[in-house]
Formats: structure tokens, C-alpha cells, sequence
């Protein structure tokens, strides 16, 4: 029993150890390699979450040797989940392997491949410079270029739709010109382009990304055919500005020459010094004499009476003193201007008499 435990621990480690990596290489997918545009090839099989072991790819065509290892790791994170090839190392109708494989504990681990044909993976660019023809009254005709070197070798596939359509509608094309045979001047298409390997040059099934769009038509917002929108950009861009500025000038002329308006809208404080300059200069403010007043109605605005005048005196007290006019029947004589001397307990006091 102890021989079969120490004979059987050391597999259980190892299978324990190799476990996750070896569920790793089935649970991966295998070698895709994929021809862009005929410049370089990528071949992958998997990502930083799905290998725990770093794997080594090697490659070779069935009828040249040597086994090659790649030159150029794609990595994630250290781990090698690709390799990039150069124009000079794809060979075309050939058959092309890969192999795929890390060692770990002794032990080698594979990831599955096949043999490729590398004229059936290739992927052309996108289509550029997409320009559309007006050929007739309802009918365009779209055109375009190819990066792909070999525009003999492409099929071309064209989408478009209107402002509105729900959905889109595909044609197939051959060559480089698709021709659209009835369209509506109210309505604002967007048209996309893309390409991928005939069936003379290959087999490929994939496609290119779609081109950047190219648009014609009206807007959803405007209305009116083509000649509509030519009468209304003369309008807004020559008519209206003359018109605001020819109107413009009339206002400004109006105001000059009308002093009324110019009155109104500017008020003047009126200087009096011009209308009375006789009045100050030649007669010295006489406002008489500037008027033309006759002398004798000026004479009668002159005062010409007197007044008499009156004297004030204070009555004297009668507790303090008999007047001597009581006892001779006559009263005293009275100065002009003379005044009685007043009592301190005179109920008269401050009393005035004219005299």
C-alpha cells in the first residue's frame, strides 16, 4: 500500500498542475489566419484569459522546407496569443501549417490546426474615394477605387437606402461603377461599398469593412427639386442682402432730409441768446425801451405819492403816577417822537397809541 501511494502521488500532482493548462488548450479555438490586403498575415488562438501557458508557433509550406518559427509574437500581457507575417513569408496556393505548442512540466501542450490555403483567408481593404456621377434626370452612378492591389480579383457588394426606408437594399457588382437607375429628388440617399475575393482568385469568404458613406439628395428638411433650391440660394444669398441694404439706404436718406422725423428722434435745447441779442447788446436788458413802451405810459408806471407820518408812544401806568392833565384839565404837551416812561406794573405796558 505505501509502494502504490508514493507511486501514485507524484501523477496526481502533475495531472493536478497540468489540469488547468491542458483545459485550456481544448477549450481554445484553433489557428485563424486571416491575408489583409495581401501586406501582411496574422495567425491567432486565443487571448490572456484563456492561455495559462505561453505558447511557440512554427510554420511551414508542404513543399519547402524548413520548419520556420515566428519572427513576430502578438502579445497580451506578456502571453503569446498571435504571430504577424510579412509580405515576403505568404505564399499564395501553396498548402500552409501551423504548429501551435508549449512545453509545461514535461509535458507539451498543443492547440489543434489544419492545413490552409492563404488565397482563401485573404480580407481586402475597404473601398475609398466613392463619388457620385448626376448621368441623367432620375438616374446616378456611383464609382470607387480599391486599395487591393489586384482589382481584377474583387467582387464588390453596394448598400444603400433613402431618409425614407426602413431597411437597407444590397446589390452585387462586378466592377467598380453601380448604376442607379431611378431616384427621387426628394429624398436623401447614403450609400456604402465593400469588397472581398472573387471566385477566379479564390475562394475567399471574407468581406471588407464597409467604406465611409457618401451621401446625395435633399435634406429631410428641404423640400423641391434641384432647380427649387437654385431659386431659393439666389434668394437668401443675393436678393435678401441687396434688398436689406437698398432699404437700409432709403431710411438713412429719409433721416437726413427730413428735419421733422431728425427732430424727433434727435431733440435740440433752443438757445435763447439768439432771438434777444438787441434786447442785451443794444438797450442793456431796458426791456421798456427794447418793446417801444411811449414815455408817457412808462411814466405812469412811476410811484408818485407820499405817505404822512405817524408817531408811536407808550401810555404811561396810573398806579404810579396822576398825570398833571388831570388836575389842570389839560393835558400835557406831547413831543414829537417822545415817548412816556413805562411803570413796572403798568397794565400798559407795551402799549402804543398813534397820536
Amino acid at each position: 500500500m505505501l509502494v502504490l501511494s508514493a507511486f501514485l502521488m507524484p501523477i496526481l500532482l502533475l495531472l493536478c498542475g497540468l489540469g488547468p493548462s491542458l483545459a485550456a488548450a481544448h477549450s481554445t479555438p484553433g489557428v485563424e489566419c486571416v491575408v489583409f490586403n495581401e501586406e501582411y498575415m496574422t495567425c491567432t488562438w486565443g487571448s490572456r484569459e484563456t492561455l495559462t501557458a505561453n505558447y511557440s508557433l512554427y510554420y511551414w509550406y508542404e513543399n519547402r522546407l524548413p520548419v520556420v518559427e515566428c519572427k513576430h509574437y502578438l502579445q497580451d500581457q506578456d502571453v503569446n496569443i498571435g504571430c504577424r507575417f510579412n509580405r515576403s513569408e505568404i505564399i499564395q496556393f501553396q498548402p500552409f501549417r501551423v504548429l501551435v505548442n508549449a512545453s509545461l512540466d514535461g509535458r507539451t501542450l498543443e492547440i489543434p490546426s489544419k492545413q490552409m490555403q492563404l488565397q482563401d483567408l485573404v480580407k481586402p481593404e475597404a473601398p475609398v474615394n466613392l463619388t457620385i456621377h448626376n448621368m441623367s434626370s432620375n438616374q446616378l452612378q456611383l464609382t470607387w477605387a480599391s486599395p487591393y492591389p489586384k482589382a481584377r480579383c474583387l467582387e464588390h457588394a453596394v448598400k444603400y437606402k433613402s431618409n425614407k426606408d426602413t431597411s437597407w437594399t444590397e446589390h452585387r457588382v462586378k466592377g467598380d461603377v453601380f448604376s442607379f437607375p431611378s431616384v427621387d429628388y426628394e429624398k436623401y440617399y447614403t450609400f456604402y461599398v465593400r469588397s472581398k475575393i472573387n471566385i477566379y482568385c479564390g475562394n475567399s469568404q471574407l468581406w471588407s469593412e464597409w467604406s465611409i458613406p457618401v451621401v446625395w439628395g435633399s435634406n429631410s428638411t428641404s423640400k423641391g427639386t434641384v432647380e427649387e433650391q437654385l431659386h431659393l440660394f439666389w434668394i437668401h444669398t443675393v436678393l435678401i442682402p441687396i434688398t436689406s441694404c437698398l432699404l437700409l439706404l432709403v431710411l438713412v436718406v429719409l433721416l437726413v432730409r427730413m428735419e421733422r422725423v431728425w427732430v424727433i428722434l434727435m431733440p435740440r435745447i433752443p438757445n435763447p441768446s439768439k432771438n434777444f441779442d438787441e434786447l442785451f447788446i443794444t438797450h442793456n436788458g431796458n426791456f421798456q425801451e427794447w418793446a417801444g413802451v411811449p414815455k408817457d405810459v412808462e411814466e405812469s408806471f412811476k410811484p408818485n405819492y407820499s405817505e404822512h407820518i405817524c408817531y408811536v408812544s407808550e401810555l404811561p401806568s396810573k398806579d404810579s403816577y396822576e398825570p398833571l392833565w388831570e388836575s389842570s384839565n389839560h393835558p400835557p404837551p406831547v413831543m414829537p417822537g417822545a415817548l412816556a416812561a413805562p411803570h413796572e406794573h403798568s397794565p400798559y405796558k407795551n402799549s402804543y397809541v398813534e397820536a
